[in-house]
C-alpha cells in the first residue's frame, strides 16, 4: 500500500500509511526497539526515507518519558580530559536528536549522590557517562541503576559489565613506554604519580612498576613524587626530584600535565633535554605536542572512548547494527617524539 503524504511536512501518520503498518510500530522502529520483524522493520525505515520524515525529538521523548539527552558526570581536575572525550560523544551523536549535558560533580561531598539523584529525577535523560574518578563508584552505578537510567562508566581498568564499561589498558601502555627508559640504559629513574585514590593512578604506578621489575632494577620510594595531574603539581615533583645529588636521569609522569611541569623545573636549572633528563608523559594531550622538545607520552585514547560510550548507551538512537559488535577495551599507544634519550658512557 503506497499513500503519498499531504502537502508539507509528511508525518508518522503518513509513514504508518505509506508502510501499512500502525503509528505504534512507526514509533518503535523510530525508537529503535526490539521484538519486530525484519521485514517490518525495512519497510518502515524505507518510508522513512522515501518521504523525507524527520522525527519530532520533543514527541520521541513523550513516547520514552526520557529527554533525548546523554548526560556527562565528571569530577576530573584535568580539563583536556572531560574535553576529548566530551568532543568523542559529540562526534558519534553528530548526526542524531540526541544532546549532551555536562553536569560537574563534588565527589567529597557528602551530598553528591543525592544531587545526582535529584538532577537525574528532574531531567529524565536518555543514559549517563561517568567519567573517572567517580565512575569508580559502585555506588553511583547503582544509584543509576535504581533510577532505571542505563549508564556507561569510563575508566583505566574494566568497571563493570561490557556493556555497561569502556575501559583503556593503562598499565600495560605505561609499562611499554617505560621499557623505551630501561632500553636506553636508564637506571634511575622517577616517578610523579597521579592523585591519591584515581584508579588510573594506581593503573599507572602498576605499569611503572612491572617494567622497573622487568629491567632487573630495584623500586627506589624517594625516586617517586606525589602529583595531581595539574600542571603546578608536575612543578613540585620536578623540584623533589630534580633537586636531588643523585637525580634521575628520566622521569615518567603520569599526565602530560604533570609533565611539562616537570620539564619546566628542569630547563630552568640549566638541564638539557633529552641530553640531561629523559621525560615521557601520559594523554597526548595538545601540551605534549606545543611544549619544547615536543613531549614522549602515552596516547590515552579518550576520544575514541567516548564515541564507543555514547554508542553503547544510545547505539539504537545513532542507527547501529543492533548485532554489531561493540568492544569495551581500547588501547592505549606509545607516542616517540624528542624527550627520551640515550645514557651517555
Amino acid at each position: 500500500m503506497s499513500i503519498k503524504p499531504r502537502s508539507g511536512q509528511p508525518t508518522i501518520n503518513d509513514v504508518a500509511a505509506h508502510a501499512d503498518v500502525s503509528k505504534k510500530t512507526v514509533s518503535r522502529v523510530i525508537n529503535g526497539e526490539e521484538g519486530l520483524k525484519g521485514a517490518t522493520r525495512e519497510r518502515v525505515q524505507a518510508a522513512i526515507a522515501e518521504l523525507g520524515y524527520v522525527p519530532n525529538p520533543q514527541a520521541r521523548a513523550l513516547a520514552l518519558r526520557r529527554n533525548m539527552t546523554l548526560v556527562l558526570l565528571h569530577d576530573n581536575p584535568n580539563a583536556q580530559t572531560v574535553l576529548n572525550f566530551q568532543n568523542g560523544v559529540l562526534r558519534a551523536i553528530a548526526n542524531s536528536d540526541l544532546a549532551l549535558a555536562v553536569r560537574p560533580v563534588d565527589r567529597r561531598s557528602d551530598r553528591m549522590l543525592d544531587d545526582v539523584r535529584a538532577f537525574l529525577t528532574r531531567h529524565r535523560p536518555l543514559g549517563v557517562l561517568i567519567l573517572p574518578p567517580i565512575s569508580e563508584r559502585d555506588d553511583l552505578a547503582q544509584l543509576c541503576s535504581e533510577l532505571d537510567v542505563p549508564y556507561v562508566r569510563i575508566g583505566s581498568a574494566l568497571l563493570d559489565a561490557p556493556d555497561r564499561c569502556v575501559a583503556s589498558n593503562d598499565s600495560e601502555a605505561v609499562a611499554a613506554a617505560c621499557r623505551l627508559l630501561t632500553a636506553a640504559g636508564h637506571t634511575r629513574i622517577g616517578f610523579v604519580r597521579g592523585p591519591e585514590g584515581f584508579r588510573s593512578a594506581a593503573e599507572r604506578e602498576a605499569g611503572f612498576q612491572a617494567a622497573i621489575r622487568t629491567a632487573g632494577l630495584k623500586l627506589d620510594p624517594s625516586l617517586c613524587a606525589a602529583g595531581n595531574y595539574r600542571f603546578e603539581s608536575g612543578i613540585a615533583a620536578g623540584e623533589k626530584l630534580l633537586n636531588r645529588p643523585d637525580r634521575p636521569t628520566a622521569i615518567f609522569a603520569s599526565n602530560d600535565e604533570m609533565a611539562a611541569g616537570v620539564m619546566h623545573v628542569a630547563l630552568g636549572m640549566g638541564l638539557s633535554i633529552p641530553g640531561d633528563l629523559s621525560v615521557i608523559g601520559f594523554d597526548d594531550s595538545p601540551t605534549a605536542q606545543h611544549i619544547w622538545p615536543s613531549l614522549t607520552t602515552v596516547r590515552w585514547p579518550l576520544v575514541e572512548m567516548g564515541e564507543l560510550a555514547a554508542e553503547k548507551l544510545a547505539g539504537r538512537f545513532l542507527g547501529h547494527d543492533e548485532a554489531k559488535a561493540v568492544p569495551t577495551t581500547l588501547s592505549s599507544a606509545v607516542i616517540e617524539r624528542d624527550t627520551v634519550g640515550v645514557v651517555a658512557g
